[in-house]
């Protein structure tokens, strides 16, 4: 799998992916906006406005006018919002992609964000945001965030809050689009069975007029941890919920591989360290895993987990325990170990590749994030070149007291809180 880049006179980057085997194709759109661009005034707008841009267009003015011409061709649509990106997309035959590139430009450049619709999405964003609070499995990764990074925008949910959510306007939408949506801060990305000529002469034909503009930047995040902290969020649940980890590195940093092939070690799978000895062995918890984050100035590597609570403290002592024997080199990692967690992030990205949308963003994050594109093959030899060495170095680099973390949902009273904070040492 290989990629073509080009670069149209106003700024927006076009990557084109040809897969020749298929009959489809995705066209994304991704922008370097997202929460951690947002202020407390408008916390919220960037996941707000994806919703948004599907509401209805000058030239289709409902949401029903757009989605029933992606239905109709058999197509399929979304968006996401990250912390440092946004994208849309529509997969369609490859036959439609002309009219899928007319919808996204349409919609990126022609939004009516109107008054009523705005009003109604409101309702619907904050059934978003409930939802997630009603989903502590899905939430615990936000609370530990929100520990790590503290209140600034990398700190705060991206769905935003309810009280912004429900005095956002019309113009809050308009003035955040002109801070950041410039085709300088955009790229757009072709994958599946198009050609690289088609799908640039598609971009000029509808991206190409889009004027560009300074845009705003982000605060960089700012880490001076000296000690390990803990955040509760106290909801009754029927599992506690946690997260445990540590301060990394970005997304360009040199340790990212052996931070990846470290969590895999410890929570990657049915077979990694810490699923066996969490659930397998001491039956602590139903789901146990570990992640490395990676963002564009800083980054995490923790392990989550849903535990019974009355076993709560348990299941933390064996993350920490385990954790421990990382920090003072103890470990003992196997070439058995190293083989099996870099087969296992290789295997989880050749199977993401098999869709195009991922093959769409794979190439687009690493073009608004990264300083250099590259394709999985390239990917994969550099994870295979990591070695037990610098693995057991990253981890005795970065798993220290000062910055460790632990972020908990569940219902605690203040004795088992301390009890947890006791745990929270190497």
């Amino acid at each position: 799998m290989k990629f073509n880049r080009t670069v149209l006179p106003n700024g927006l980057r076009v990557l084109t992916i040809p897969m020749p085997s298929l009959e489809s194709a995705t066209v994304l759109v991704m922008v370097g906006a997202g929460s951690r661009y947002e202020n407390r005034k408008n916390s919220g707008i960037s996941h707000f406005l994806e919703h948004m841009a599907f509401k209805g267009t000058v030239k289709r003015p409902t949401a029903m006018d757009i989605s029933a011409l992606i239905d109709g061709m058999g197509g399929e649509f979304n968006a996401f919002t990250g912390k440092e990106i946004t994208g849309f997309y529509i997969k369609s035959s490859a036959d439609n992609a002309d009219l899928s590139l007319d919808v996204l430009s349409d919609m990126l450049q022609n939004s009516k964000l109107d008054i009523i619709e705005i009003e109604k999405e409101k309702g619907v964003i904050l059934e978003e945001i409930n939802l997630y609070e009603d989903s502590p499995s899905r939430k615990i990764g936000d609370v530990f965030e929100s520990l790590l990074y503290g209140d600034t925008p990398m700190g705060w949910d991206i769905t935003g809050e309810k009280a912004v959510i429900k005095s956002t306007t019309r113009q809050d939408f308009i003035s955040y689009m002109k801070s950041l949506y410039s085709p300088t801060n955009m790229v757009m990305v072709v994958a599946g069975g198009m050609t690289t000529d088609k799908a640039v002469a598609l971009a000029k034909k509808y991206f190409g007029k889009m004027r560009n503009f300074d845009t705003v930047k982000y605060n960089k995040v700012i880490e001076n941890q000296k000690k390990p902290e803990v955040l509760i969020k106290n909801k009754r649940t029927e599992q506690v919920h946690v997260a445990i980890g540590f301060r990394t590195v970005p997304i360009d940093h040199v340790d990212q591989h052996p931070l990846s092939i470290l969590a895999a070690i410890l929570g990657g799978g049915m077979s990694s360290r810490l699923f066996h000895e969490v659930r397998e062995k001491r039956g602590l918890a139903y789901y146990v895993r570990s992640h490395s984050e990676h963002y564009e100035d800083a980054g995490n590597l923790a392990t989550y987990a849903g535990v019974d609570p009355k076993r709560a403290e348990d299941a933390v002592g064996v993350i920490i325990e385990e954790y421990r024997k990382f920090a003072a080199g103890i470990a003992g990692i196997t070439e058995g170990e190293l083989k099996k967690a870099k087969e296992f992030l290789k295997g989880h990205l050749v199977l993401e590749l098999e869709d195009s949308r991922s093959v769409c963003g794979f190439y687009g994050q690493q073009e608004l994030l990264e300083k250099k594109i590259k394709n999985p093959d390239e990917i994969m030899k550099e994870v295979d070149a990591v070695t037990i060495g610098q693995v057991e170095k990253a981890a005795k680099k970065y798993f220290k007291n000062k910055g460790l973390n632990m972020a908990v949902i569940g219902n605690f009273e203040a004795a088992a809180r301390q009890n947890l904070e006791k745990l929270l040492k190497l």
